[in-house]
């Protein structure tokens, strides 16, 4: 096993959090780190394997909570209060995000000049966020994520570059959402890509989704496919980092 992992006590928001950052021991030297962002229901093993395919890439992969260790495994209704108090309140959110950023950037096997983020769900909003709110970031991956704007980052430029990989029938960011974030990123001079799957709904890349009256509902093609999309956007970013045997 080359997968090194290690947990990172935080108080972000002064709430004390823990999040796991993963590395894979081939790559040698300080590499590319990347936030990941959870979903509704907080860091779960979801986020933690996502990391750990990351690390496995070469990249130095931090999974983060939003929420704080207390609300671990809380049930679902206590988990949607807190994210709906992060979603009210976005400016508060952005430094919760940029705090993370700042604790990844600190870790001896990243290159703090070369970060960047993914997210699922709750966590595409954040992603998204972080890039519309001018973090030193150098891209952002969002999988069927929240799309509404903050309302505090109009008129900002964003430089990271953005993608969006979206369910075209996902309940929670219909087309016309779809449209006005296309909008919104082009305004801001975003370098931007969006990736609409058609027949899928919302997230597609979570294999226990299977809620088609909620609009949740796992999609193996499109999960695939994003996270090819993802690799190739990753790469353009970094480039490709040989494995060290």
């Amino acid at each position: 096993m080359t997968i090194r992992e290690r947990t990172i006590d935080v108080a972000a928001g002064g709430t004390a959090a823990a999040g796991l950052l993963t590395v894979d021991e081939r790559f040698h030297g300080p590499r590319p780190g990347i936030l990941v962002c959870h979903t509704i229901r907080g860091r779960t093993d979801f986020e933690d394997d996502k990391a750990r395919m990351l690390a496995a890439l070469g990249y130095a992969a931090l999974a983060v909570d939003l929420y704080g260790s207390k609300y671990r495994g809380a049930d679902i209704e206590v988990l949607r209060g807190r994210m709906n108090a992060l979603r009210s309140d976005r400016p508060a959110l952005q430094l919760r995000l940029r705090h993370w950023l700042d604790v990844l950037k600190e870790q001896p096997e990243v290159n703090p000049g070369s970060t960047g983020a993914i997210g699922f769900c709750f966590g595409g909003l954040c992603v998204l966020d972080l890039a519309r709110s001018g973090a030193d970031i150098a891209g952002v991956v969002s999988f069927h994520g929240i799309l509404d704007p903050p309302g505090n980052t109009g008129g900002n430029a964003i430089v990271a570059k953005v993608l969006t990989l979206h369910g075209w029938d996902d309940p929670l960011a219909p087309p016309q959402a779809v449209t006005a974030l296309a909008d919104e990123l082009t305004a801001a001079g975003a370098d931007w890509q969006i990736h609409a799957y058609g027949n899928t709904l919302h997230a597609f890349t979570n294999p226990g989704a299977n809620d088609s009256a909620a609009g949740t509902v796992y999609d193996a093609s499109a999960d695939r496919r994003s996270q090819a999309a993802m690799q190739d956007f990753l790469t353009e970013l970094f480039g490709r980092r040989p494995v060290s045997l």
